[in-house]
């Protein structure tokens, strides 16, 4: 829509295809591999590098997740809490501060958009280190909104609900068994799935000077979901012990197949 977008990710073929995507499509895209959002001297020498070569930024979006899947909490291992606590909180905390600290001194405006989720608002069994640490966003954007209105600087944050993909389905549903509300369009009031784009003009909204009187809100586009039916893993507590191996060898093979091009794959299981 006329932005220039710098993009971050861990894999560098994914990441370019993206890049290219976006360049052919409609508009300007520079594709940056290998930023840890885990440590803050990479993502803060990251964001020097934007404001040096290409000018300040305008806004951030704040999307990173680590590993997810479905899985009841006494499994996991405290590897599993940490990867996925400290690339979604402390990730979009991390960027938070990079963009914010260079707004403020430089007497800039700016928006931050953070991707979040309906159990911030519920909590959710079975994804125990994901809701946790979007829950921390939630409050991040709440307590920053007051915090850095004086600067001009607006920070939102969106909650999806079932917008699927191909791999955040085969993680989340990977089996029969483990069909649940979170992930079925009939526990929906509109009865369909979102679709991406209803998503990206949410978060262009909230990127725009056309809504600058709003901060320190999380906005739900889930089509009513987490107001009428479960929008959580609640009913998955009717597994049992052989319906949650078949889950998790379903789930390691989709990250495996994901993984392909890294050399490593930590076991988020104990």
């Amino acid at each position: 829509m006329g932005s220039e977008v710098h993009l971050w990710g861990r894999r560098r073929e994914i990441l370019n295809a993206a890049a290219e995507e976006i360049n052919a499509a409609r508009g300007s895209c520079r594709a940056r591999p290998a930023v840890d959002v885990r440590q803050f001297d990479q993502v803060d020498a990251a964001v020097a590098e934007i404001w040096e070569k290409f000018g300040p930024l305008t806004g951030l979006i704040n999307n990173g997740r680590s590993e997810f899947f479905i899985a009841p909490t006494k499994d996991l291992s405290p590897r599993a809490y940490e990867a996925i606590a400290s690339t979604v909180m402390d990730g979009a905390f991390f960027t938070t501060l990079a963009c914010g600290r260079r707004w403020i001194k430089d007497g800039r405006k700016g928006s931050i958009v953070s991707m979040l989720v309906t159990w911030v608002w519920t909590g959710s069994p079975y994804v125990v280190p994901s809701a946790m640490s979007k829950a921390a966003i939630d409050a991040m954007t709440k307590s920053l909104a007051v915090e850095w209105a004086q600067y001009g600087i607006r920070v939102n944050a969106v909650a999806p609900g079932p917008f699927p993909t191909e791999y955040a389905w085969q993680m989340l549903n990977p089996t029969l068994e483990s069909s649940a509300g979170a992930t079925q369009a009939d526990g929906v009031p509109m009865k369909r799935f979102g679709q991406i784009e209803e998503l990206g003009n949410l978060i262009l909204l909230l990127q725009s000077d056309g809504c600058d009187y709003i901060t320190g809100e999380t906005i739900a586009i889930d089509g009513g979901h987490h107001l009428a039916a479960p929008s959580t893993f609640a009913s998955l507590s009717n597994l049992s012990d052989a319906d949650w191996k078949v889950i998790r060898e379903h789930s390691q093979a989709a990250s495996a197949k994901a993984k392909l091009s890294e050399a490593h794959k930590p076991d988020f299981f104990s």
